[in-house]
């Protein structure tokens, strides 16, 4: 292992059910103040962090809820779920000494910075991890696309996908015994065999832009530091 981080910039995808812990719907305080601790043990070895959160915690544009709405209004206010998970880990994350930003995607002054390129890079020059919030802005993205294409806008290195289970398997390995973990997959591979990583637009956009994704357990201690750190965990997608 590197005595080093082997990435400088990196953006940490987190679901928003991954916020949610046992309870499945909401904010679990303890899992975000963990969240939080993992997060500062990397930004202590001076890697710049950049966050994507998702918000099927609270509301999903193609959830059951949002059946019969019309998609475009049931993806905004997915959009603006996303907003309440950034803010909840701005807040945990500030707490235990970090500095940070909020940039949303849909402008709102009020809350959190509008989202602009160059300002987004500068914080994370000056050490502040950077949430990123509201998806692309536009609705049929997912938050795994608004992920991808803001890692590219940054220039991250790496998209690290945080995750309940350690990695990439042929079938779901909470319902399937026999699932096989793949160490490391190709992004055709992905799209060939239909893999739970990302959808197929997020794919397509690290491929055509040669940005690696790295799909790891994040509830089990120090595995994030580990990762930046080279450890072969998880599951890494590249050309």
């Amino acid at each position: 292992m590197a005595k080093t981080p082997v990435y400088k910039r990196v953006l940490l995808k987190l679901s928003g059910e991954a916020l949610a812990g046992p309870e499945k719907f909401g904010i679990h305080s303890e899992v975000l103040r963990m969240y939080a601790r993992e997060v500062k043990k990397v930004v202590d070895l001076g890697v710049q962090v950049a966050l994507v959160v998702g918000g099927g915690n609270i509301f999903r544009g193609i959830s059951k809820a949002a059946y019969e709405m019309d998609r475009v209004s049931a993806d905004y206010m997915g959009m603006l779920a996303t907003v309440i998970n950034a803010l909840a880990l701005q807040n945990a994350l500030e707490k235990i000494g970090l500095f940070t930003r909020v940039q949303t995607a849909i402008p709102m002054e009020q809350v959190a910075e509008p989202f602009i390129r160059r300002r987004a890079i500068r914080h994370l020059e000056k050490g502040r991890v950077v949430i990123f919030a509201a998806g692309t802005g536009n609705p049929y993205f997912t938050t795994d696309t608004a992920a991808v294409l803001r890692a590219i806008e940054i220039e991250a290195e790496v998209i690290l996908k945080g995750t309940k289970v350690d990695g990439v398997y042929s079938s779901d390995p909470m319902l399937d015994p026999n699932a096989i973990k793949f160490d490391e997959l190709t992004y055709l591979e992905v799209v060939k065999h239909g893999l739970r990583v990302m959808d197929s637009t997020a794919i397509t956009l690290s491929m055509d832009n040669k940005l690696p994704i790295i799909v790891f357990n994040i509830g089990e201690e120090d595995n994030l530091k580990r990762v930046v750190m080279g450890e072969p965990i998880g599951t890494k997608v590249r050309g």
